[in-house]
């Protein structure tokens, strides 16, 4: 990474880099996934559409890992675990996250007083689920909130298998 502003570092801002986590890591499981389930897609159309959504996601994903030399110390480490319940529970943790988000964003383009009461209900179960599914795999060392270096190369190891895999 060449920042050609010498007023820019030569390396990710911690919010940055954190970004780049929270992309890497779901696209990884987004991929994983659909390569598992491209397989039993008969139409052809819709085939065709997941191929192109694989081929995009491994190509974000290589063009993301080019920006993990350039975080706050994380280096590759391989790891050979199969599909367990980790990868579950990250696909758990990355839905939570993502309906917290989309529904704090829905609340903000609600102007009906019923739809927003029951959204806000709704974002603080999506809230709690975000919060039991983290609470499980913290105890359990499948997610290093609080070790940086593991969790980035987590990511790496992840998006590395996904890209890896075959469909």
């Amino acid at each position: 990474m060449e920042n050609t502003a010498a007023s820019y570092p030569n390396h990710l801002a911690w919010h940055e880099t954190l970004e780049v986590h929270e992309l890497v890591a779901s696209q990884a499981v987004a991929l994983t996934k659909m390569k598992k389930f491209i397989g039993n897609i008969n139409d052809g159309e819709l085939r065709s559409i997941y191929d192109q959504t694989i081929k995009g996601l491994e190509n974000n994903l290589n063009e993301l890992l080019r920006f993990f030399p350039y975080a706050p110390g994380p280096n590759d480490v391989t790891d050979t675990r199969q599909v367990s319940p980790a990868f579950y529970a990250g696909d758990l943790l990355v839905f939570a996250k993502t309906s917290v988000r989309n529904y704090a964003i829905a609340i903000t383009e609600t102007a009906t007083p019923v739809l927003r009461e029951t959204l806000r209900k709704q974002l603080q179960l999506a809230i709690d689920t975000h919060a039991k599914i983290f609470d499980y795999m913290y105890k359990r060392g499948l997610y290093p909130a609080y070790n940086f270096e593991r969790l980035l190369q987590n990511d790496i190891r992840n998006a590395n298998r996904a890209l890896q895999m075959g469909y």
